[in-house]
């Protein structure tokens, strides 16, 4: 493994966590209001609406890995159409 990938990994490991409790001040006070009054309807909703928004990426790559490797496939046949014949 190269170095770079290896320092690379190893600065997005530590980042990471740091930035997962980034949250805006408007979306943390709202929901901590919401929860120590007794309503958590609306936490649940930025929960699930997080989760949706973080699927989306994954999926569109997904997608286009698919067609990207079903397309490969199918010029490496037309490139190479079968055995040869003897």
């Amino acid at each position: 493994m190269r170095s770079w990938l290896k320092i690379l990994t190893l600065l997005i490991f530590f980042i990471a966590p740091i930035a997962s409790w980034a949250q805006c001040a408007m979306c943390r006070t709202q929901l901590e209001n919401n929860v120590s009054n007794g309503d958590v309807g609306i936490a649940a909703g930025i929960n699930a609406g997080i989760l949706y928004l973080l699927s989306l990426p994954y999926l569109a790559i997904i997608i286009l890995g698919y067609v990207w490797v079903k397309n490969s496939r199918k010029n490496a046949k037309e490139i190479h159409p079968g055995p040869v014949a003897r």
